[in-house]
C-alpha cells in the first residue's frame, strides 16, 4: 500500500469515499476503500478523533494529531464528485454486498 505523503490529501481521499459509504452502507467495495484510507490516517499520519461537519459550501474535518486539535476544510463540490457520479449513473456502480 502506497503512503500518501500529504495529510491533506489523505483526509481528502478518505472523506471523498466516506460520503459515499454514508449514503451506501451496503457497498462492500466502498467500505473497504474507506477503511483502507482511514487506516492510513491512523497509522501513517497519527490522526484520531475525526469529526466531519458541513455547511452549504464546505466540509470541515476536525481531528486530533500529536495532542493537538486541528482542522482542514474542503469544498463540497470537490468532495461530492464521486457521489454525484454514482447518483448520475447508478447502473455503473452496482452494490456488491459481501456474501
Amino acid at each position: 500500500m502506497a503512503m500518501i505523503k500529504s495529510l491533506q490529501d489523505a483526509l481528502y481521499n478518505w472523506l471523498t469515499i466516506k460520503v459515499v459509504t454514508d449514503v451506501r452502507p451496503d457497498d462492500a467495495a466502498a467500505l473497504e476503500t474507506e477503511e483502507m484510507f482511514f487506516g492510513m490516517l491512523e497509522n501513517e499520519h497519527g490522526v484520531s478523533d475525526i469529526e466531519v461537519t458541513k455547511d452549504d459550501v464546505m466540509y470541515y474535518v476536525h481531528y486530533q494529531q500529536k495532542g493537538e486539535r486541528k482542522m482542514y476544510r474542503y469544498p463540497r463540490e470537490l468532495i461530492e464528485v464521486m457521489l454525484d457520479q454514482i447518483n448520475a449513473e447508478p447502473e455503473k456502480y452496482r452494490n456488491f454486498p459481501e456474501e
